[in-house]
């Protein structure tokens, strides 16, 4: 029985380490594939007026197209590239259904905190159901009202930037101030795993 508990556990533990890796390293050469087979227009007039080897050809073409997002970067972070930014997104809002959401989700992944569209909010937890209801939900407070009243945005998991918005009363709301937001976004996405540890008083130290 013992050599069968360590023979599970042993295999369990070889997974944990493994399997991550693994996956990530499917993740990563989908990634490429995708941007390859993107780009393999390009490629095939590099390889045809060069004659250079493909994956010189690709390595090239994929620097050029980073040279161009920090160029782009460079550009929106002035008052006209930042002007025509504004008109684009208005334009790819009014006809591009998914576009608000599929940027939200970059944005999150790759961007900073301050680009974060929950950069100003605050983690709380909050009596969802009435203060008679026991049960908690983890939230982010993103707008406070004249009368006490909060709004709040309750993710669902795996994907943060999707949920519900409530408004709910003062009293339902119990602030946790000392909670990064990265941190509460990593069990959102984690589907509540590691929540104890989050909301653990070690952690209002």
């Amino acid at each position: 029985m013992k050599f069968k508990k360590f023979i599970k556990s042993t295999l369990f533990g070889g997974l944990v380490v493994i399997l991550p890796i693994t996956i990530i390293a499917f993740f990563i050469k989908w990634i490429f594939q995708m941007i390859t087979d993107l780009i393999q227009p390009l490629t095939n007039y590099a390889l045809k007026t060069y004659q250079m080897p493909e994956y010189v050809a690709d390595t090239i073409i994929v620097s050029i197209i980073i040279l161009v997002c920090f160029v782009v970067g460079l550009i929106v972070q002035t008052s006209i590239g930042n002007y025509l930014h504004r008109i684009f997104d208005d334009i790819f809002l009014k006809i591009t259904p998914g576009y608000r959401m599929i940027k939200e989700v970059v944005v999150q992944i790759f961007g900073s905190s301050d680009d974060s569209p929950f950069s100003n909010s605050e983690i709380a937890k909050v009596k969802l159901f009435g203060m008679d209801c026991p049960t908690e939900v983890t939230a982010l407070i993103t707008d406070r009202h004249k009368d006490g009243s909060y709004t709040i945005f309750m993710a669902t998991g795996p994907n943060p930037t999707s949920g519900n918005i409530y408004h709910v009363s003062e009293e339902q709301v119990t602030l946790c101030p000392h909670i990064p937001i990265d941190s509460a976004m990593r069990t959102i996405i984690a589907c509540g795993a590691g929540s104890a540890e989050l909301f653990s008083k070690k952690s209002l130290t």
